[in-house]
């Protein structure tokens, strides 16, 4: 712990004063809107009216010393918070406490495990240098031979190891193209979504013609009880945490385990050495190719997990296109996250919930959940963009590799 307080202390001394004005000001800007979320409810419209001034006046002085990209941020923070703040004021408690509940957080989690298996997988992919655009596709085919090989085997694990399998073996043809033959990244990953898209749907025609049957072997939920017991909190933290399925703590560990292997690990180091500069790598002995074939599988497999999760762990049931686009998101959470485990998990988590809060906010405020549904993918959009920060990705990603 020691160390990590340390290195939070060195940082705050890296900021300068309009930084760190800046910063305590876009917190503020958010705290304004928090503060009238449950549990805290605050019924006052003088709380984020004085905390949105507040963040406005740090923007001002963040602004005056030149810190110009933090302080309009911190402005903008400042506006919204107190207006959403004051927003919030007209909607009774009872509603708030319907919508903004350990549920929400608890379905929070579910939604960004598919996108976080996915993100990960693609973070390995395009840090060895191969633009993985197929994630979707390899998605669909992990949740399509994910059901397929629990009803065969009448066992989940055998159905997961089906679906990691052959989400493996799609991202091997998408990485025999793009390393070997030197094609088009984006073209070919295109191409692997509609061969999933393709393959799957007319297996799923050919085998289930009146739909998967009932009493599929899912993933099971993992309950933690003891959770109920502890004092004050219990309540909250077993609705949050209490009957996660088993496969929200294994991609939890996942990115964890992202980060190590990537960034603690000379596994790590040669990963990112061939995204960065693969002569330089080829040079000190490194096989490019080697590296890149394992990475763009690995990402697969993690794609396919994220789609096991969908039909079985989520719904327990396959249905065509059942990924609706969540490759696509993941990819964007790749770049929010600027190809970073954490902060792409944080993306997704924030993509969770915008899915997420569709449900409560159509039941509780009557706010069509089509409306609410597309929040996520505006998200998308603001991140492809680089409105949050422009993202630099690997020097060498999307550039087939020559060897000598």
């Amino acid at each position: 712990m020691s160390a990590y307080a340390a290195s939070a202390r060195d940082a705050a001394r890296r900021l300068d004063p309009g930084q760190g004005a800046a910063v305590a000001g876009i917190g503020l800007g958010l705290l304004a809107f928090v503060v009238t979320l449950p549990p805290i409810t605050a019924r006052s419209i003088g709380v984020p009216l004085v905390l949105g001034f507040i963040a406005l006046a740090l923007a001002i002085a963040a602004l005056a010393r030149g810190e110009r990209k933090l302080g309009w941020w911190a402005v903008v923070a400042g506006a919204l918070g107190a207006a959403a703040g004051l927003w919030i004021q007209g909607v009774e408690q009872a509603t708030l406490e319907g919508i903004f509940t350990a549920g929400l957080i608890a379905a929070t989690l579910r939604f960004a495990t598919p996108l976080a298996f996915a993100a990960m997988g693609g973070i390995f992919s395009e840090r060895s240098g191969v633009v993985n655009i197929g994630l979707e596709g390899m998605m669909l085919v992990g949740a399509f031979f994910a059901i397929w090989g629990a009803l065969w085997s009448g066992s989940w694990v055998v159905g997961l190891g089906m679906g990691m399998l052959f989400g493996g073996l799609l991202a091997l043809i998408h990485g025999f193209f793009c390393i070997h033959l030197r094609a088009d990244q984006i073209v070919s990953g295109f191409a692997v979504n509609l061969l999933a898209l393709g393959v799957t749907g007319f297996l799923f025609r050919q085998l289930y013609p009146s739909g998967i049957p009932r009493g599929v072997s899912r993933v099971p939920n993992v309950e933690l009880a003891f959770l109920e017991d502890i004092p004050l909190v219990g309540d909250f933290l077993y609705g949050v945490f209490g009957s996660l399925n088993l496969l929200v703590w294994a991609m939890l560990a996942t990115v964890v385990l992202t980060y190590v292997v990537l960034f603690r690990t000379p596994i790590g180091l040669r990963i990112r050495a061939c995204g960065e500069h693969p002569r330089a790598a080829d040079t000190v002995g490194i096989s490019v190719y080697g590296v890149r074939y394992a990475a763009v599988i690995t990402s697969g497999v993690l794609a396919a997990l994220g789609g096991a999760f969908l039909s079985l762990g989520f719904v327990g049931n396959f249905a065509e296109n059942m990924t609706s686009g969540r490759g696509f998101i993941a990819l964007a959470a790749v770049i929010f996250g600027k190809w970073r485990p954490g902060w792409a998990f944080a993306a997704t988590l924030l993509f969770g919930f915008g899915f997420a809060l569709a449900i409560p906010l159509q039941r509780e405020a009557g706010i069509s959940e089509n409306l609410i549904s597309t929040v996520p993918y505006v998200l998308t959009l603001i991140a492809v963009a680089g409105l949050i920060g422009r993202s630099i990705p690997p020097a060498a990603v999307g550039r087939p590799y020559i060897k000598q």
